[in-house]
């Protein structure tokens, strides 16, 4: 009797399911291509003409990140194809802070078993966030691996790299006392805080995923697998005719912990609570989870997604240009002298 041939597949690794995978995703990352890509998908890397004639002094900026635990969400209620631009935003908002345009962009997913239909799913948000962020899909790896993960479940990553003219960094070495704060709303959650919102609304106020969230009139899987904002195309349209003092991405730790990642020594931001309309999800898991102001400010971004740093005498016209480009912006504070020891951020 001769001995059973085992097959990779029989392994759990499907390479059919793979090839075609990647057939069904090449018109997604065609559809962010830019000038400067020289390769479609498939290569061992990805290829990136730099036009060195447009820059004197090029200053490559790169971030990565991943969606964190708002992957249970999308799991729960089966959606898939906005993950992927939660995953572009939360790094191409990470480098636009220091004012680098995104030139390209490469995701990581792992999965236990790889269901083609699926995959390409979510590679359809990783391509709709490179469109809204005007950067360009070069390459990426799907892994399967079984043993690892389990069941449905998989896990993603993403690496941005974008360019800035090393004289127009934005570094935070500008700020100065009397720079006026501009808050960027934001779309709700986006992609931090959501172990403790699952916490207080799945497991606290004991909701499902399709229930209706009270007072808010959306269930839960519409109200917080809405998308992460981009704002790489406004903050690049005030880069061209503003002095952008500072900027801060308003992710994991809030507006407590990510303005002071731009304040220079001495300085310190006065935030004023009632100068924007906090949506009314983040009152929903304070009170649903009696959780105290301070850890709400330091957890979630409580409706400001993004904080521009600027002149004084700047500050109306930016608020007018913002307008003009459908953001809904807030003046929310001024940077006032600190006093050594003493907390960055002051909430009144």
């Amino acid at each position: 009797m001769g001995e059973t041939k085992i097959t990779y597949k029989d392994a759990g690794v499907d390479i059919d399911a793979g090839n075609t995978f990647v057939k069904m995703i090449k018109p997604l990352v065609k559809a962010t291509s830019r000038p400067e890509v020289l390769a479609d998908i498939g290569g061992f890397g990805g290829l990136f003409s730099l036009n060195m004639g447009k820059y004197k002094h090029p200053v490559l900026v790169s971030g990565t990140d991943g969606v964190g635990t708002k992957l249970k969400l999308a799991f729960m209620a089966n959606r898939h194809d906005t993950i992927g631009i939660d995953l572009v935003a939360m790094c191409v908002n990470d480098i636009i802070v220091q004012g680098a345009e995104p030139l390209f962009f490469l995701d990581y997913l792992a999965t236990a078993k790889l269901d083609p239909e699926k995959a390409a799913s979510i590679i359809k948000g990783v391509s709709d966030g490179c469109i809204q962020a005007g950067c360009a899909l070069i390459g990426g790896e799907t892994a399967e691996m079984p043993g690892f993960y389990t069941g449905e479940e998989y896990d993603m990553a993403g690496f941005a790299v974008g360019v800035v003219e090393r004289e127009k960094i934005i570094d935070g070495s500008s700020i100065t006392v009397g720079n006026h704060l501009i808050g960027l709303s934001s779309s709700g959650l986006h992609s931090n805080g959501f172990s403790l919102a699952r916490k207080v609304i799945l497991e606290h106020m004991g909701l499902g995923i399709d229930d209706e969230i009270p007072g808010i009139g959306r269930t839960v899987a519409d109200e917080l697998l809405t998308p992460t904002r981009i704002y790489v195309r406004s903050v690049m349209n005030l880069l061209r005719d503003f002095n952008i003092s500072g900027l801060a991405h308003i992710t994991g730790g809030g507006l407590l912990e990510n303005i002071p990642r731009v304040l220079p020594n001495g300085c310190k931001a006065v935030v004023r609570k009632d100068s924007w309309q906090v949506p009314d999800i983040f009152k929903l898991i304070q009170k649903g989870g009696n959780i105290d102001e301070t850890e709400m400010f330091r957890t979630f971004n409580c409706g400001i997604g993004m904080v521009l740093i600027v002149p004084e005498r700047e500050a109306e016209d930016v608020m007018i240009r913002l307008t003009g480009l459908n953001e809904t912006a807030y003046h929310i504070g001024e940077v006032v002298k600190c006093e050594a020891g003493k907390e960055c951020v002051e909430l009144v």
